[in-house]
């Protein structure tokens, strides 16, 4: 089989893009084929465009166009979706045209701390003001409803009374670094050669 073309969503700084970029660079199996974000500034585009991966990008009224949509991640032959920070909801149609092939990556552990609203540093600061003990990420398959999907992986790091946001941030972001290209890696291979 050839390797499978992903497409990687971003709409900010992209530290996860990148490393996902880096981390499929020499694979036999998958292509980081693509780069898209909804924001025209994301420095995501930058770190992809450097790493000499192609980018685009989907404004709301474009990403909810299937006539726009579509045709763009059929030009790059696109098999999988990875979303990596992006926060808009995913339109219905791209959910639908690739069942159970989009996956997301969430800044705590689900169900706590997911739906609207619940992004990057609101989720830290959520997790220092209900006192947690623990934090960690979660990835998961991509469904209409916000956070919801069903649960592929969670990592955990525990988390001391005099941490800061910040400090709750570093500590999941280390484990993002670390886990979320190899279950990336997991998913396409029970997805596309098991």
């Amino acid at each position: 089989m050839n390797r499978i073309n992903i497409a990687i969503f971003v709409s900010g700084s992209g530290t996860n893009c990148e490393n996902l970029i880096k981390y499929f660079a020499d694979s036999e199996r998958v292509n980081c084929a693509l780069v898209v974000s909804n924001k025209a500034d994301a420095y995501g585009l930058v770190r992809a465009t450097n790493l000499g991966i192609p980018t685009a990008v989907a404004p709301k009224p474009e990403l909810n166009d299937p006539e726009v949509m579509m045709p763009l991640l059929q030009q790059y032959d696109i098999q999988f979706i990875v979303l990596a920070g992006f926060l808009p909801l995913v339109p219905n149609f791209l959910i639908e045209a690739f069942p159970r092939r989009i996956i997301n990556i969430h800044p705590a552990l689900l169900p706590k701390y997911g739906g609207k609203g619940m992004w990057g540093h609101h989720v830290h600061e959520a997790v220092k003001a209900a006192g947690e003990r623990e934090t960690g990420m979660t990835v998961h398959f991509v469904t209409p409803v916000c956070d919801s999907g069903e649960i592929i992986a969670q990592y955990r790091t525990p988390l001391l009374p005099t941490d800061s946001v910040d400090d709750i941030a570093e500590k999941e972001h280390v484990l993002e670094m670390e886990h979320f290209p190899k279950v990336v890696e997991q998913v396409i291979n029970e997805t596309f050669f098991c």
